[in-house]
């Protein structure tokens, strides 16, 4: 019946029940009282947050000193500690140990997995103190993915859309997509890969509870990284606890009406590019009626002939021409006016700072030479996968290159992956898709 201060998880709040006052005046006395309350243990919430938390005592892991650049990182959102931000380690944490990680002053900041072998030293798992990592947590974290993916995708996309994006999620190092009745994983975490069954156990029986078939889990673990994180390389089906292996390593999936068969064994990645689901979609809305012809194109032998076999699966074999070529070499000769709308989308030309410079070359230079063969009037689809290529450095070449070109862009829209692909603000990893659709003026 009192006027009460509340903090919820989501954040601060507090709560006024006033009942019986007798006049105005003892309302506005009240109110104040309150809102001085309220906004002084705001202001110590504050103060706080901004010192880190306090060390807890007797906790069981070994402890990561770090530098004042490694904390205004950790505390500004980011989840990785490098090597050159480590200045002392107490205890003795093997490879894939849970650590905790201190500012200078021994001021608590989080919990990870440690890996002396990676520049990553530590990738966080947890800024809750209280946190045990236990099987209720991991099942946790799944619920709260497939909830975020239930509320911002459609129902018709769920059966085809990434379940878990890495730190996006809080899932260090880990990849999880859904092909139909296959969910692909990819781990490149050590700590993580410890825990993998505990992980993979609970996200079949979140989606299965929640109604979704689901017939088994396959790990692309063929990529390079895991070496350097003290991991072995290779694919295959995850053996789940008391039941038989799947024998296909192909899934059927519709995505915005066309229908693909995904080879998520031989395919590059987990098998599919799905951050690209609605940007495919905003190309087709410019092509309203279809193609009259279209020329499919990539360097790969591999996606021509995956290329080709969907485009026969959806009726379109005499209309989609696939061609194995090197964009590079086929664009110059290609006639002007041959297409009036070009799609771009490489892979990612830069995979580090130091090479960021030339990829921008590249990436200008297809770009222009497509705007160069589109006729006045005619439309340009262009992205980049990369996180290096930033937004700034995007668009700049997109000017030069138009510049150069002698044409001028008008911009229909400007987009990012798709919502289960989220971005998490503080960690620049997890936005790197560009993708711009332009009219040719």
């Amino acid at each position: 019946k009192e006027d009460s201060y509340e903090r919820n998880p989501s954040g601060v709040s507090f709560v006024c029940n006033h009942r019986f006052f007798r006049t105005q005046k003892v309302l506005k006395n009240r109110t104040q009282l309150v809102k001085k309350v309220f906004f002084d243990k705001l202001t110590m919430a504050s103060h706080e947050k901004k010192d880190g938390a306090p060390m807890k005592a007797e906790r069981p892991y070994p402890q990561i000193a770090i530098t004042p650049k490694g904390e205004e990182a950790l505390t500004g959102g980011h989840p990785w500690v490098y090597e050159g931000e480590v200045t002392s380690v107490t205890g003795s944490p093997a490879d894939g140990d849970l650590v905790d990680v201190v500012s200078r002053r021994g001021s608590w900041l989080g919990a990870g997995f440690y890996n002396s072998r990676s520049l990553i030293r530590v990738r966080l798992l947890s800024r809750n103190a209280n946190d045990r990592f236990d099987a209720d947590f991991w099942a946790r974290r799944v619920q709260y993915a497939w909830d975020y993916r239930k509320t911002v995708m459609a129902p018709e996309d769920l059966s085809c859309c990434r379940i878990i994006f890495g730190e996006a999620d809080h899932f260090p190092g880990l990849t999880v997509d859904r092909f139909g009745p296959v969910l692909v994983a990819q781990v490149l975490c050590l700590g993580l890969d410890r825990v993998k069954d505990t992980i993979f156990s609970q996200l079949v029986r979140v989606l299965r509870a929640d109604g979704q078939d689901i017939a088994g889990v396959y790990e692309r673990n063929d990529a390079a990284l895991r070496e350097k994180e003290g991991m072995a390389q290779g694919k295959g089906w995850y053996p789940l606890p008391g039941e038989p292996v799947p024998d296909f390593t192909c899934a059927d999936i519709t995505e915005n009406g066309i229908r693909y068969t995904v080879d998520f064994e031989n395919g590059q990645k987990t098998g599919f590019f799905l951050d690209q689901k609605y940007n495919r979609q905003a190309v087709a809305r410019l092509a309203r009626g279809g193609a009259k012809h279209v020329t499919a194109v990539d360097v790969s032998d591999f996606a021509v002939a995956c290329a080709r076999e969907n485009a026969a699966r959806n009726g379109l074999e005499s209309v989609v021409d696939c061609v194995s070529a090197n964009v590079f070499d086929l664009l110059p000769r290609l006639q002007k006016g041959q297409y009036d709308f070009i799609i771009l989308d490489p892979p990612a030309f830069t995979k580090s700072r130091q090479t960021t410079r030339r990829a921008m070359a590249g990436y200008k230079e297809i770009n222009y030479r497509a705007m160069r063969l589109l006729p006045r009037g005619g439309y340009l689809a262009t992205c980049s996968c990369s996180h290096f290529a930033t937004e700034e450095l995007f668009r700049k070449m997109l000017r030069d290159a138009a510049h150069d070109a002698g044409v001028q862009l008008r911009q229909i829209e400007a987009r990012q992956q798709a919502a289960d692909h989220p971005i998490l603000w503080g960690v620049e990893e997890t936005s790197y898709l560009k993708f711009y659709l332009f009219q040719v003026v």
